[in-house]
C-alpha cells in the first residue's frame, strides 16, 4: 500500500494547456528491453562505423585527387576542413531535435543524406575540377548532415538505457569510429589502387545506404511495436504534443557551470588531435615514405583504437569497484588518453621520419590511447547532464569540431610554408597538454542539475 500511495498520478493534467497526460511506469515503456538494447547497440555500432567510413572516404583519397587535379596543400586543407563547418553547425540543433522529437528520426533523415551525398561526391569533385567552391559547399552539407550523429547517440542512450549502462553503451558504440576507419582504409584502398578514386565513394556510400535501410526497417521497426497506442510519445505520454513542456533544459545553469567548460575545452584540444591524425595521417606517410603501400598506413594505426575503448572501460570499471568516484575515474583515464598521444607525437617529429616501421608504431600506439578519450570526456555530458544529454553533447561536439575547420586547414598552410610536420606535432602536443591541465583543475564527474 505504500508503494501505491509513493507512485507518482497514473492521470494528472496540466492547468495552462488543459491537456491531459497518462503517465506509465519509465521502466516499463522508456527503457529498452534486453532484445531491443542488443539491437540498438548493434545498428548504432554500424550506423557510426559507417558514419566514420564515409568521413574518411576523402582524407584516403586526397593525395590521388591533388595529383589529377592539381591541388596544393592549402588547396586540400581547404577541402578537408571545409566538412567541419558544416559540422560544427548542426551540433546543438542536433541535440536539441533529438531530445525533444526524437534521436531516431534525426538519425534516419541524416544518415540518409550524408549516405547519398558520398555515394555521389565523386561527380561533384570530377564536374567541379579546380574550381573547390562547388567540392567545400558539397562537404559543408555533408559535414552538416554528419553533425547530428553523436549528439543523437547521447539523447538516445541517455533516454533508453539506466545511468549504469550509459556510460559504456555510449563509449562503445562509438567505437564504430574506429572501424569505419579500417573499412576505408581495407576497402577504399583496395578501390583506390585497383579501380581509381573515384570507386572509393560508391562503394563507401553503398554501405551507408544500407545501415539506412537496416536502421529504418528493422531496428526502428523492433521499437515501434512497443508504441501501439494512438499518441504514445517517446517519453512515455498519451496524448501528449508536446512533451518537452514538463522537462524544459536549463541552459543558463548548465552554462554557468566551470565543470561542462572544462568538459568542453578538454574535448576541443582532444579533438584538434584526432582530427588532424584522422585528416592528414593518408598525407604524412604519403610524402615522407612515398613508396609504403597505402594499404598499411591506411589500416594498421587505427587496428589497436578499439582495444584501447575496451582496456579503457575496463580500467573505468576497475577504478570503481576500487572506490574512485567518476569524477576522479574519468580525470584518471583522460590523463592517460592526452599525455601518451602528446608523448607520441614528440617521438613522431623526432623519430619517425628516419623509419616507417617506427613512425607507424608510434602513429598505432597513439591511437590505442586516443580510444581512452571515449570512456572519459566523450561520456561526460551523460555525468553532468543525464536528462539533457543530447543538448549538452551537442554544445560540446560543437566546440570539438572548430579544430576540424582551424586545425586542419592550418595544418596544410604550416607544411605550405614550412614543410615541417614535426612543428604540426609539437604544437598539437602542446594543446594536448594545456586541456589536460583545464579539465584537471575544474572537470567534474557530479550531475549540474
Amino acid at each position: 500500500m505504500t508503494n501505491i500511495e509513493a507512485a507518482e498520478p497514473l492521470i494528472h493534467s496540466n492547468d495552462k494547456s488543459k491537456e491531459i497526460f497518462l503517465n506509465f511506469p519509465k521502466n516499463d515503456h522508456n527503457q529498452w528491453t534486453r532484445k531491443e538494447k542488443y539491437v540498438w547497440f548493434f545498428t548504432l555500432l554500424f550506423g557510426t562505423t559507417a558514419l566514420y567510413a564515409c568521413r574518411t572516404t576523402m582524407p584516403l583519397v586526397s593525395p590521388a585527387c591533388a595529383k589529377s587535379l592539381n591541388w596544393s596543400k592549402t588547396d586540400v586543407g581547404t577541402v578537408l576542413s571545409s566538412f567541419f563547418w558544416g559540422y560544427t553547425l548542426t551540433q546543438i540543433p542536433g541535440g536539441y531535435l533529438s531530445d525533444r522529437y526524437g534521436a531516431e528520426r534525426v538519425l534516419l533523415l541524416a544518415g540518409l543524406i550524408w549516405g547519398l551525398l558520398t555515394f555521389w561526391f565523386q561527380k561533384v569533385v570530377t564536374w567541379a575540377g579546380s574550381n573547390l567552391k562547388y567540392v567545400v559547399f558539397t562537404r559543408i552539407m555533408f559535414g552538416a548532415a554528419q553533425g547530428v550523429h553523436f549528439p543523437a547517440l547521447a539523447s538516445i542512450s541517455s533516454k533508453n538505457l539506466n545511468s549504469k549502462d550509459r556510460g559504456f553503451f555510449f563509449s562503445a558504440t562509438t567505437a564504430g569510429g574506429a572501424i569505419g576507419t579500417l573499412v576505408t582504409g581495407t576497402i577504399g584502398s583496395y578501390m583506390n589502387e585497383t579501380f581509381g578514386w573515384s570507386t572509393v565513394f560508391y562503394s563507401i556510400g553503398f554501405i551507408a545506404l544500407v545501415w539506412v535501410a537496416v536502421l529504418k526497417y528493422y531496428a526502428m521497426n523492433l521499437t515501434s511495436k512497443k508504441r501501439t497506442i494512438v499518441g504514445m510519445s517517446s517519453d512515455g505520454n498519451l496524448l501528449s504534443h508536446n512533451s518537452s513542456n514538463m522537462d524544459q533544459v536549463p541552459w543558463l545553469t548548465y552554462l554557468k557551470s566551470p565543470a561542462l567548460w572544462a568538459c568542453v575545452f578538454c574535448h576541443f584540444c582532444q579533438n584538434n588531435c584526432f582530427f588532424i591524425l584522422l585528416s592528414w595521417l593518408p598525407t604524412y606517410f604519403h610524402d615522407n615514405f612515398p613508396e609504403a603501400k597505402s594499404g598499411i598506413f591506411n589500416v594498421v594505426p587505427w587496428i589497436l583504437m578499439v582495444p584501447g575503448i575496451g582496456v579503457a572501460a575496463l580500467i573505468t570499471k576497475k577504478l570503481s569497484r576500487n572506490g574512485h568516484s567518476v569524477t576522479s575515474s574519468r580525470k584518471i583515464i583522460e590523463s592517460i588518453c592526452l599525455l601518451s598521444e602528446a608523448f607520441c607525437l614528440v617521438c613522431i617529429g623526432l623519430l619517425g621520419k628516419y623509419s616507417f616501421t617506427l613512425a607507424l608504431f608510434l602513429m598505432t600506439i597513439c591511437l590505442f590511447f586516443a580510444g581512452f578519450h571515449n570512456c572519459s570526456v566523450l561520456v561526460n555530458p551523460q555525468d553532468l547532464a543525464p536528462k539533457h544529454s543530447g543538448s549538452i553533447l551537442g554544445i560540446m561536439n560543437a566546440a570539438g569540431a572548430i579544430p576540424g575547420f582551424i586545425g586542419v586547414y592550418l595544418v596544410g598552410y604550416i607544411l605550405e610554408l614550412t614543410g615541417s610536420w614535426s612543428a604540426v606535432f609539437n604544437v598539437t602536443a602542446v594543446i594536448n597538454l594545456i586541456g589536460l591541465s583545464v579539465f584537471a583543475l575544474f572537470g567534474s564527474g557530479t550531475p549540474i542539475v
